[in-house]
């Protein structure tokens, strides 16, 4: 390597532009073939940096979201949907819902896929540049309370509002003591028309007192979701039985098939 290019690879790396760093031979070739302009090349080098900062950042806020990351949009059979709900899936996935701090609210029996369905916008969410975060009801239950405990609810309540959305998963699932659907109940008030709440629960809202304990409560607590939010009803079979059945029926194939 030249002098020249010694020195260029320092001045990059000192103003901290990998991008650029480890691309500019390249489009050097490529813009004295193409015979690109000044400004041309310069833009060129300026689009690739961009384009590596942003997936740098995609891949730390993926890892940040603690998202089961498996549960893709691609992997979600979309065919299974009501056509209605889809149509409102399709509508989600351009992110204003979380400008306009709007709660998703998916409902339906075990196996769904209402937790896939979330995780998958939650995933589209962070690569249009909003910062996700994923946590099961039971253990974001208990870090809230321990946080009580130790008399810093309030900046927990914060660090979690830094989070455009917040997927709870399985509302009601496990059945909690009173004091832990309490703080449950501040956070969702915490977050009320400040950012979005994305949940998944098998209990229909007519069985949350169940989870509230406390009519007055559940009624607030269902209220304030519920005045800004999309609600996906996902009443179809669980995909985990029909998986299971189809698996079934092959092996019972297989065997008769040995058998013949």
């Amino acid at each position: 390597m030249n002098r020249t290019g010694s020195k260029l690879k320092e001045c990059l790396k000192e103003l901290r532009l990998p991008g650029i760093r480890g691309c500019y031979e390249e489009v050097s070739e490529m813009a004295r073939g193409e015979r690109l302009t000044y400004e041309q090349y310069l833009e060129e080098l300026l689009v690739r940096e961009m384009e590596e900062r942003r997936q740098r950042r995609i891949e730390r806020m993926l890892r940040a979201s603690r998202l089961p990351l498996e549960k893709t949009l691609e992997s979600f059979d979309r065919g299974r949907l009501p056509p209605r709900v889809d149509a409102m899936v399709g509508v989600l996935l351009d992110g204003s819902f979380l400008k306009r701090t709007e709660n998703v609210l998916a409902f339906g029996n075990p196996g769904s896929g209402k937790s896939h369905l979330l995780c998958a916008i939650g995933q589209e969410m962070i690569y249009l540049g909003y910062r996700v975060l994923f946590r099961s009801c039971e253990l974001l239950v208990q870090e809230l309370l321990a946080a009580k405990r130790e008399l810093r609810l309030p900046q927990m309540l914060k660090q979690l509002a830094r989070y455009d959305a917040l997927i709870i998963d399985d509302i009601g699932y496990v059945q909690q003591s009173r004091e832990e659907m309490e703080v449950l109940f501040t956070l969702l008030a915490y977050r009320y028309e400040r950012k979005s709440v994305m949940l998944t629960s098998n209990l229909a809202f007519s069985e949350w007192e169940r989870i509230f304990k406390d009519p007055m409560t559940t009624a607030a607590a269902i209220d304030r979701l519920v005045h800004h939010s999309v609600i996906l009803e996902l009443n179809i079979p669980s995909y985990r039985l029909e998986d299971a059945k189809k698996k079934g029926n092959k092996s019972i194939d297989n065997k008769k098939i040995e058998g013949e």
